[in-house]
């Protein structure tokens, strides 16, 4: 049995920070109350959704430590997370336009 670990085993690799990007392709929007909760509950859920399949959180509190780069562990479910961060207007949604009804003509 080998008991000598390579030097790639050995220290844990940090992530690169991620960089914030202003982006002019998505206009602003205002922060999702709880009037609108369908479409709440919809953008909370797609967030949920990313978070689940590996997106970070945007959290301040869950944002990873500067010296070590480790990121704290959630103590709450990822869906809460997800509904925190709507409520914060940390998540960017973009609305489709409305469509007009076709009309028929005989």
């Amino acid at each position: 049995m080998n008991t000598e670990i390579s030097a790639a085993e050995e220290a844990p690799v940090a992530e690169p920070a991620v960089e914030a990007v202003e982006s002019e392709e998505w206009p602003e929007q205002e922060p999702l109350t709880r009037e609108s909760r369908f479409l709440y509950v919809d953008v909370a859920a797609r967030r949920a959704k990313q978070l689940r399949r590996g997106a970070l959180p945007r959290l301040a509190g869950l944002a990873p430590d500067p010296e070590t780069g480790e990121r704290p562990k959630p103590v709450a479910k990822l869906e809460r997370i997800a509904m925190e961060e709507v409520d914060k207007g940390l998540i960017v949604y973009a609305l489709p336009e409305p469509q007009e009804p076709e009309s028929e003509e005989s």
